[in-house]
């Protein structure tokens, strides 16, 4: 799940947000935010669909299926 962290932090840099800032727009934990970022945690399908639906990108994208 590399690639989902890698993504994963670039929207969130790109929109210009915080781990903390993102984590209160969706309702998670600042650590929840940083695992995903470290790849510590595999996302979810659940955590998947809110994250495409919140940067406006699909899935795919967000697992490294297209660029």
């Amino acid at each position: 799940m590399k690639i989902f962290s890698q993504r994963l932090k670039e929207l969130r840099k790109d929109a210009g947000l915080s781990q903390i800032a993102l984590a209160k727009e969706l309702n998670l934990d600042k650590s929840t935010i940083a695992k995903y970022e470290t790849a510590a945690i595999p996302p979810s399908i659940e955590i998947l669909v809110l994250f495409a639906k919140y940067f406006h990108v699909s899935t795919d994208y967000l697992l490294g299926f297209e660029e």
